[in-house]
């Protein structure tokens, strides 16, 4: 009999071993005491070299997964004649060695900071493949991104005409430059990843971009180099990126008449497996229909077929990554239903929402494993809790885990790659966790974990309390 507290969308597994490939990256398997192996290397060579919590990143699943992407949208587009550009969206994950993965295969890099341009600088990124998004770019970080040579910045703001205008001119430079617009188009996703409507902070709302496009073609150090949409995140439909574009290429044959307008970016929030019953569109034909789409419209419009630019970041990351954990403690719950009780298992880790706060934002699901052994034990509904002093300190919220389950196991958590070390927090006095990476074999430190000394070093307080005891 189900559990009554198992939500409707959550099946016992027949196979508590299994680990499901449109989840977990494709190097993920079990050896034959059942230990998972990711990239070749075991979880417990992880865990031991390492410790935990561990954000795991599989190299080569990142690397196919750029490869596969970049083909999706470039094999259709070169039919119809149509360049593409891929941007790596850099907020998704980002480290130095990543940013080199994502350059030696050919990507440009969406960057949404000075602190994000910096890594992708440091990781060898010409300026020419970056561009620079957010809606309150500073002085300091537009200056740097025109003296780097950024291939575009996209303004969000009438105010940032004027700021990237003159910061150009006395650069003597002439900045390529995109309009992010508020299309109206809103992705069935959570509220919060909804950034496409009308009634929140980013873009120019679609009944002002004439006017400002104005504005941008009467500065000399200003090159319009085309329209910006981003309609949310965790998009599994192609039915939003197609009506984004049809508002934008309408307001793009617009702005082409006597002066040329080379790109339409399209943006990113391509959706991916976190849990069995997530079914995302396939990206080979969700790239057909899009640039089909485009292709048809600006047929219809009369207009050449814009080059088009992309933004994966979630696709990329997403499922190339894994945490592991610890399991400290482990308790039962017994929980009033209509029919009587039933339990809840709370599996406590010594992570939580400083290193995953994707729940506790947005109502993420995830699934996790026992990571160190096979199992033959019952199914028993639980919840990975963290270590933090809140109540929705929950890292996995509804998953089935084996009823034998013990103290100082390894858990693992997959599709962890995306948005889990890029907000990352000090909670609790808590550091943020280790990055490895994993390939044929071998593991590789890509960023160490946070010491208790690492904290407090950046506490005057404690520096000074040293200088007068010494």
């Amino acid at each position: 009999m189900k559990n009554p507290l198992a939500p409707e969308w959550l099946q016992a597994p027949e196979d508590l071993n299994d680990l499901n490939k449109k989840i977990w990256p494709e190097s993920a398997k079990r050896d034959s005491s059942g230990e998972i192996h990711i990239g070749g290397v075991g979880v417990s060579e992880l865990a031991s070299k390492f410790g935990t919590p561990l954000y795991v990143v599989d190299e080569s699943e990142f690397r196919s997964r750029l490869a596969l992407v970049n083909r999706a949208f470039t094999q259709p587009a070169r039919e119809h004649g149509i360049a593409i550009r891929m941007y790596y969206a850099a907020k998704a994950l980002l480290t130095t060695d990543i940013a080199g993965w994502v350059e030696q295969e050919g990507y440009s890099i969406d960057v949404a900071s000075g602190g994000e341009l910096a890594v992708a600088r440091a990781a060898g990124f010409e300026g020419s493949k970056i561009g620079l998004h957010g809606n309150n770019k500073s002085l300091s970080e537009i200056s740097r991104a025109v003296v780097a040579g950024v291939n575009s910045i996209v303004i969000d703001s009438e105010q940032e005409i004027e700021r990237i205008a003159s910061i150009a001119e006395s650069n003597s430079v002439v900045q390529g430059v995109r309009l992010r617009v508020n299309s109206g188009v809103h992705a069935s996703t959570h509220e919060f990843l909804a950034t496409a409507r009308e009634d929140q902070k980013f873009g120019i709302p679609i009944d002002q971009v004439e006017d400002l496009v104005a504005v941008i073609r009467s500065h000399p150090s200003l090159k319009f180099l085309g329209l910006h949409s981003h309609i949310g995140s965790q998009i599994f439909v192609v039915d939003g990126f197609v009506e984004a574009a049809r508002r934008l290429l309408s307001l793009h044959a617009k702005l082409s008449e006597g002066e040329e307008v080379p790109e339409l970016n399209l943006g990113g929030g391509f959706g991916i497996a976190y849990v069995e019953n997530e079914k995302p569109i396939n990206i080979k034909e969700l790239a057909q229909r899009i640039i089909a789409n485009v292709v048809s419209l600006s047929d219809e419009l009369g207009i050449k077929p814009p080059n088009l630019c992309f933004e994966p970041g979630r696709l990329i990351a997403g499922p190339s990554g894994v945490t592991l954990y610890n399991v400290g403690t482990i308790k039962d719950i017994e929980v009033p239903t209509e029919q009587g009780s039933a339990n809840r298992r709370y599996v406590a880790v010594d992570g939580g929402i400083s290193d995953n706060l994707r729940f506790a934002l947005y109502g993420a699901e995830y699934t996790s494993s026992l990571a160190t052994r096979s199992s033959s034990a019952e199914p028993v509904l639980s919840r990975v809790v963290g270590k933090h002093c809140e109540s929705g300190d929950i890292v996995v919220n509804n998953t089935y885990l084996p009823s034998d389950l013990a103290i100082n196991e390894l858990i693992a958590v997959p599709a962890t790659g995306a948005y889990c070390y890029s907000l990352a927090s000090n909670y609790n006095y808590l550091g943020r966790p280790p990055i490895a990476s994993v390939r044929d074999g071998q593991s590789k430190l890509l960023v160490r974990g946070e010491t208790e000394q690492d904290m407090l070093a950046r506490d005057e307080g404690y520096k000074t309390g040293l200088a007068d005891e010494s």
